[in-house]
């Protein structure tokens, strides 16, 4: 609202200077200012606030720095919608809610709502060519504060998103030695008795927990800051700074290799997997379809929390990356172009994760065959198992998992009581899969069983890093573009305000590298962004289709791309979608309701992982984080609604008009209707609306008739001839 606006018209002979919301508006309109002066005062000035919505999007900023080419572009916009969440979030999902079922409802609202809102925030980048705090306040100042929650937003995963890159530092620096550290169990002191707790549990699970992390019993145990983590973490800071120093000039080159190589990794696991004994299991279990979920309400919110996530929507971050492109790309097209990579991505990560992870539940599977037959063979020998029990063809030594199967099968009523189980690939699937433990424990696992292990660990924990930092870069994106484009006293130190930021991140960051940091990563990860990216992108869905209007909204792109977008978006942008995304918001509400919330805790004396719930700090901390979060949006609403009342409930609009010096006398049309009165070239400072051109004008005449009292006769004549 304190925007000034300062136009030097030579040729009129005078300087106008504005301070007021709506003023520019008016005046445009009062004086019907020639075209060129209209255009020119958009390039004069970095943005124009007004209080009622803009009267168009397109804004012209030749000076904005561009994308090197259009594949730099896509692969940054890729790289930061294809992240970790696709390798191990993505696959948990499709195992846990039906497999293929779940593929094809995942699709379905990824056409329905996914697209839709990647195109929306694409196309507002790419007219308005600011972060997400121009945007929104350029379409209306009052809803500047979905910017800054997107800012907040951001912030507070970039903090714990850089930790998970540190844990996969810390792993790829073990797996430079033969053989792997999380192979086998570490033996006690002085003994070659192995540790129980990793006998009881498995040598990567006891490796992650114990030398990675080195966890506590709980999140009320701080048990201080880990040395070699923390180390990491610096390491991980270091590298994102270096890489966002110059902006998209040195970040988006380093897209070439941290979006490509991923897909060489899961390739080469892909090949090496299906060679494998058990993949095809797994990979037979992943796309066996459950169609009774379908009638779920938790499968459907938790499909549409993931397309909204895999898209990295609401976080600002596509549209700081769209806001470099020129105004005539092909938005539409890479809306569709970067949704079917990221699902793609997802499906053939998912093929790779199964094929591996079938691999390893048959390694387990027999195992567990191993262990059962020792169990019988000595309850035989005991003479509590009669010895007829086993067939004669059945060898022990050299049964298969379908074998022991099929005998379980025949006796298990005898075998059940003396508590024999039942060894089930199935069963074996469903251990480990979930977020960290898929990576850093069921995966680290599996490698362990390749030949040239690791030269595989290595491979994978790159890839991981490669995922992880594509995904930051675009976090880091999503803060510094918005508030760079702002605050010009930050873009003129650019860079070190880049450092600044990156070493805020190192020193908050330092909470997740206590003991029990790991704890505190799930907490963020599950309630600091959550429901305020919901609450985010529904605004914008308001401020685009319902503010600014769905319709000026679709002639503003095929301004940009020449053609305009099937009318389908707009239903789906006014209706639709905004009532996915209060449904969800409502779900996710009701389940932090009704659930209490609970965290996985390392039970040492169980060597196995408890459900615990967060103490009282712990959620009054989750409730901070929410708000803080969605804190911005009401706040800017209220600050800029005062201040535009305080502007209309002014007394009087101060108007001065300041004589000059020139002899010139232009004339300044105010209203159609009116005939142009002759004004005396100076300065005119404008402050309010129409009202205020009036009184300028009232101001102008009684100071010349008090000049022309004082003056001559003949002095009169002649300024009249003049006039």
């Amino acid at each position: 609202l304190e925007a000034r606006l300062h136009l030097n018209c030579p040729d009129w002979g005078w300087e106008l200077k504005l301070k007021s919301s709506s003023a520019w508006t008016r005046l445009v309109t009062s004086l019907r200012l020639p075209d060129a002066l209209m255009e020119k005062s958009k390039t004069d000035s970095q943005s124009v606030d007004v209080t009622e919505s803009s009267t168009g999007l397109v804004l012209e900023e030749p000076s904005r720095p561009a994308w090197g080419s259009k594949l730099q572009y896509i692969l940054a916009q890729v790289g930061f919608s294809v992240g970790l969440g696709n390798v191990w979030r993505f696959p948990y999902l499709c195992h846990q809610n039906g497999g293929g079922a779940f593929l094809f409802l995942y699709l379905i609202l990824l056409l329905v709502m996914g697209i839709p809102l990647f195109f929306l925030e694409l196309a507002a980048g790419q007219s308005i060519r600011q972060g997400s705090i121009g945007v929104w306040k350029h379409i209306n100042p009052r809803l500047c504060g979905i910017g800054f929650a997107s800012c907040v937003v951001c912030s507070l995963v970039s903090l714990y998103y850089n930790v998970i890159i540190a844990w996969s530092l810390f792993y790829f620096g073990h797996s430079f030695q033969y053989p792997l550290p999380w192979e086998s169990c570490p033996t006690l002191a002085n003994q070659t008795v192995a540790v129980t707790e990793c006998l009881e549990s498995s040598a990567t699970t006891y490796f992650w927990y114990h030398e990675a992390l080195n966890i506590t019993s709980s999140i009320n145990v701080s048990g201080g800051l880990d040395a070699t983590m923390t180390g990491c973490l610096l390491a991980a800071w270091v590298i994102v700074c270096l890489a966002m120093i110059k902006g998209i000039k040195s970040s988006g080159k380093v897209m070439y290799f941290s979006s490509i190589f991923p897909y060489v990794v899961l390739f080469c696991f892909l090949i090496r997997g299906l060679l494998l004994e058990g993949s095809i299991d797994g990979i037979r279990y992943m796309f066996t379809p459950k169609v009774e979920i379908l009638i779920d309400t938790q499968v459907w919110r938790q499909a549409a929390t993931q397309v909204f996530f895999a898209l990295g929507l609401g976080f600002g971050s596509v549209i700081a990356y769209s806001s470099y492109n020129t105004r005539t790309n092909n938005c539409h097209f890479d809306a569709f172009l970067v949704s079917f990579i990221n699902f793609l991505t997802s499906v053939f990560a998912t093929l790779v994760v199964f094929a591996v992870l079938g691999f390893r539940a048959n390694v387990l599977t027999q195992k567990c065959v191993a262990r059962n037959s020792l169990k019988v063979i000595d309850l035989i020998d005991n003479g509590v198992l009669n010895g007829s029990l086993i067939p004669e063809y059945l060898n022990f030594s050299t049964v298969t998992n379908q074998e022991y199967r099929e005998w379980f099968d025949s006796a298990r009523s005898v075998l059940i009581p003396l508590h024999i189980q039942q060894c089930k690939l199935e069963q074996e699937m469903q251990k480990g899969v979930e977020g960290t433990g898929l990576a850093f424990i069921a995966f680290t696992e599996t490698i362990t069983h390749f030949p040239a292990s690791p030269f595989w660990s290595i491979l994978f924990f790159l890839m991981l890093l490669n995922l992880g930092m594509s995904t930051m870069f675009g976090n880091m994106q999503g803060i510094l573009t918005p508030l760079l484009d702002n605050f010009s006293c930050l873009a003129r130190r650019k860079s070190i305000f880049t450092v600044v930021c990156c070493i805020l991140g190192f020193v908050i960051g330092m909470i997740f590298t206590q003991r029990s940091g790991n704890y505190f990563v799930t907490m963020f990860d599950d309630y600091s962004a959550t429901l305020p990216l919901i609450i985010v992108v529904l605004f914008e869905l308001i401020a685009v289709a319902w503010v600014y209007g769905a319709d000026r909204f679709m002639d503003d792109i095929q301004a940009m791309i020449g053609h305009r977008p099937v009318v389908v978006y707009k239903y789906l942008w006014k209706f639709v979608c905004p009532t996915i995304m209060l449904a969800l918001l409502l779900a996710s509400l009701i389940r932090m309701c009704i659930k209490h919330p609970q965290y996985r805790a390392w039970s040492q004396e169980k060597a196995e992982e408890t459900l615990l719930d967060y103490p009282g700090w712990a959620l009054a901390m989750m409730i901070l984080l929410i708000i803080i979060a969605c804190l911005p949006i009401p706040l800017m609403y209220i600050q800029y609604t005062v201040q535009d009342r305080l502007n209309r409930n002014t007394a009087y609009s101060e108007c001065v008009y300041i004589r000059g010096d020139g002899d010139d006398e232009p004339t300044l049309p105010v209203n159609e209707n009116e005939e142009e009165e002759p004004g005396r070239n100076g300065y005119l400072k404008v402050e309010t609306d129409e009202e205020g051109l009036e009184r300028a004008e009232l101001l102008a005449e009684e100071e010349d008739a008090l000049e022309m009292d004082d003056m001559s006769h003949d002095k009169k004549d002649e300024l009249s001839v003049k006039a």
